[in-house]
């Protein structure tokens, strides 16, 4: 199935996403979480890609087509093209194809200062409107609530994601954000420069204070007054922030719910007790 197709019913779409094991041969790992995380049952499952041409590319190409033909969960495959050629390009279409992947988030990925990037692939538009020429998968692209770090200004990303969804993406998954304020702005400006796909709102569970203070440092996503004091609170006691930012999310959620998002896409970062927990909290709300 194709995630376009989960849209539209009228209720709020529950996603997840993972990534492959960073380690070398150490994949079976993943299946664990995954005996756990498809148990929730999840609307589909997103699995997060390596480097051009890593290992983690081609777990992630295994790790999809398990999560479909093994769990019979729909999945899609996270793609990256700043180090890809056009027949980088080809053969992952390939492969994709092989595998039975039909869903693909398209990203430009983040640019290693030590690997000089290809110059094929620009921006993740760039690659969803070579390969939709040449394929029939379903696009997904990335957003920024805050506005992508790189872009000169708030509006210019706009104008940018625009033309990510001219070029085929029809489902957008956010960056995480901790100030749903922020993301109802950005969902208002969306639809008044004509972007009217699916936008699924992207929530990651704060379960570790130095962690998300890393990821906030490269995502660019403000910390709102009340999300620092939980931090403050609670960051030195592993088992009372764990609680507490779980806590967080499932507030965030429920706002977000309430107000008609399409979709709520948790970053599980492979930890099953904490999406179970959050599952569990929002079920009734997510499926009225």
């Amino acid at each position: 199935m194709k995630t376009r197709e989960l849209f539209g019913s009228g209720k709020t779409v529950f996603s997840f996403e993972i990534f492959p094991p960073k380690k070398d041969g150490s994949i079976e790992t993943i299946y664990k979480t995954l005996d756990e995380l498809t148990d929730l049952h999840p609307d589909f499952i997103s699995v997060t890609y390596g480097a051009g041409g890593t290992a983690a590319g081609c777990s992630t190409r295994e790790i999809v087509s398990v999560i479909k033909e093994k769990y019979h969960t729909e999945s899609m495959a996270h793609l990256t093209c700043v180090n890809s050629t056009t027949a980088d390009i080809d053969s992952i279409i390939a492969e994709f194809q092989q595998y039975g992947i039909e869903n693909v988030l398209a990203l430009r990925g983040d640019i290693n200062p030590d690997v000089p990037p290809k110059h094929d692939f620009r921006y993740a538009s760039d690659l969803i409107e070579y390969m939709k020429q040449r394929a029939s998968f379903c696009f997904s692209g990335a957003c920024y609530p805050e506005g992508y770090p790189e872009s000169p200004s708030f509006d210019k990303d706009i104008e940018n994601l625009k033309r990510k969804v001219d070029a085929g993406a029809e489902h957008l998954m956010s960056q995480l954000f901790f100030d749903n304020s922020q993301f109802y702005r950005f969902l208002e400006k969306a639809r008044s420069a004509g972007i009217d796909v699916p936008i699924e709102a992207g929530i990651m569970p704060c379960v570790n204070a130095k962690s998300i203070q890393r990821m906030v440092g490269l995502c660019g996503a403000s910390l709102p007054p009340k999300f620092t004091k939980i931090i403050a609170r609670f960051g030195d006691n592993p088992d009372a922030m764990r609680d507490a930012g779980i806590a967080y999310a499932n507030e965030q959620i429920i706002d977000l719910v309430s107000n008609g998002v399409d979709g709520i896409h948790l970053y599980t970062m492979n930890n099953p007790y904490v999406a179970r927990k959050i599952s569990e909290a929002v079920q009734s709300v997510i499926r009225i």
